[in-house]
């Protein structure tokens, strides 16, 4: 992470820390909700819901590179995150295929329609 860190410097001049990875996770965070509370279209949500979920993988490795510079934690909770959330997503999207076959189309307001 040093060596990335020298790399950005040189690259771009600026000095990379914990805030930078803390601001682009909140910022991350926030546009996921807001696609998550305004979006009609499951596919959309869905990507809501992963771009929460890598929010939270930024901050596990932001966290575990701050607490515990040696300590590799972080990293393999995040990996675990990552893996559950491919899982999740595959599962998502063979619901979602589903959907569209009965329905046509695949509006989260459509899907009352399925309870009969």
């Amino acid at each position: 992470m040093d060596r990335l860190n020298e790399l950005i410097n040189i690259i771009l001049g600026i000095h990379v820390d914990m805030t930078w990875f803390l601001v682009l996770s909140a910022l991350m965070m926030f546009i996921g909700i807001y696609g998550f509370l305004t979006r009609r279209n499951t596919l959309a949500i869905l990507i809501s819901v992963e771009l929460m979920l890598n929010a939270a993988d930024i901050n596990f490795a932001a966290f575990n590179r701050m607490l515990f510079p040696e300590g590799q934690e972080g990293y393999i909770f995040a990996l675990f995150s990552i893996a559950i959330s491919a899982a999740e997503t595959a599962i998502a999207i063979a619901v979602m295929i589903n959907i569209y076959r009965n329905l046509k189309n695949n509006f989260v307001a459509n899907l009352d329609k399925l309870k009969w």
